[in-house]
């Protein structure tokens, strides 16, 4: 062959190899992109793999736009429920497994607590500390595509609410707590071992003692696991000690900060004052200081006949420096004194305060207890709110 022949031969033969090489390499770069691709999908869109007993993996992951909505299935407590325990556990069940990644729900008011998964498809919050009682919550389930999601991708259409409220507080509880705080004239001695946390609201097993049996009528109205007139008293010192409402009422206000003052240990900034009035002539009153009788056979006035002091035991609940006191006598006469000095208030208009008498010790004044305006004045700064005071009279 002549040496032409050969080089167009030779040029024939090399154009079809390096044809092959470019596909071949073009082949190479698509594969390379599709699985770029699979990479980006499954970095951008997945979640976590289930894993299997034996140790297998499958991927479940669908594109957000083609998963079915993610569903609330069911809740506890149920919405609207009345009555859930302050220890109650809080479960939402939904449709489809839930991501790690999901923004979780929300409480109100808050209630210190974690959610845990104990399954793939619920969410569970469980309690660091009780629920308040008598509190209305608020659970808060986020929606779209920030809140709640499925491994698949999947969104709660719109953000969901629980509301529920809790039990009222246990009377029982309420006064351990009060007890162990220095609030009632008794003692707490638990006899089991410290509660969990959660379930801090609950009654203790223990026993109450009477700190100062001694004292006369001061447990007459005592009565352990009954709302009773001394727990009354001891709840508006509460009340006071703490700048809330004065009502001698145990709402949430009142367990959310007696809870805490437990969990601090923080004891009652007073001594334990009780005032006991006796209508026997001469009448008097005798004051006790954490159970030692501080002031005794202090001479007052009670009310006239038709105007009487009515008996019993009540708490404090106005603590004025002067008061303006008008009304009618028992006679159809009418007075009104501008500025009567050194006014402890405990049953209606009925209070311990100083007024100028030519004598003491006789049944004098309009319903209230009067005593010289000096004695009133020392006696005041220990009779605040939710002291105790007892009225007794002769036999009739």
């Amino acid at each position: 062959m002549t040496p032409e022949g050969m080089q167009a031969l030779k040029a024939r033969s090399d154009r079809p190899r390096w044809g092959r090489r470019v596909l071949v390499a073009v082949g190479v770069i698509v594969l390379v992109a599709v699985a770029a691709g699979v990479a980006y999908t499954v970095g951008k869109k997945s979640t976590p793999t289930n894993h299997s007993a034996s140790g297998s993996t499958s991927s479940t992951t669908l594109p957000a736009s083609k998963a079915k909505p993610l569903v609330l299935a069911a809740t506890s407590p149920a919405a609207g429920a009345q009555g859930v325990a302050s220890n109650a556990t809080i479960s939402l069940k939904f449709s489809a497994p839930i991501s790690a990644r999901s923004t979780l729900p929300t409480l109100a008011p808050p209630v210190s607590g974690a959610w845990t998964q104990p399954k793939p498809n619920v969410l569970q919050y469980d309690l660091a500390a009780p629920l308040i009682p008598s509190s209305n919550e608020v659970l808060t389930i986020p929606g779209g595509t920030s809140g709640v999601r499925g491994l698949n991708g999947s969104a709660l259409k719109a953000p969901a609410t629980v509301n529920f409220t809790v039990i009222d507080g246990s009377d029982l509880r309420l006064q351990q707590l009060l007890a162990e705080l220095n609030y009632l004239p008794v003692t707490f001695a638990p006899t089991g071992p410290a509660p969990a946390a959660q379930d801090a609201a609950e009654p203790q097993p223990g026993n109450f003692t009477e700190e100062w049996p001694a004292i006369p009528d001061l447990y007459s109205t005592w009565n352990p696991g009954v709302e009773d007139v001394i727990t009354k008293a001891a709840v508006m010192s509460f009340q006071n000690q703490n700048a809330l409402t004065v009502d001698g009422l145990a709402g949430p206000a009142v367990w959310s900060a007696l809870l805490n003052d437990a969990a601090a240990k923080k004891l009652s900034a007073n001594p334990y004052v009780y005032v006991l009035v006796s209508k026997t002539l001469p009448e008097n009153l005798t004051l006790y200081n954490n159970g030692a009788a501080q002031y005794t056979n202090v001479l007052v006035n009670t009310g006239a006949p038709g105007a009487d002091t009515v008996d019993g035991t009540y708490p404090v609940f106005e603590h004025v420096v002067s008061s303006r006191m008008a009304g009618t006598n028992p006679d159809g006469s009418t007075y009104d004194d501008p500025a009567v000095p050194w006014a402890s208030f405990f049953n209606g208009g009925d209070a311990l305060h100083g007024f100028v008498r030519a004598t003491y010790g006789s049944p004098q004044s309009n319903g209230c207890v009067e005593m010289p305006v000096a004695t009133a004045q020392t006696l005041w700064p220990l009779t605040p709110i939710g002291t105790p005071v007892t009225i007794v009279g002769p036999p009739s």
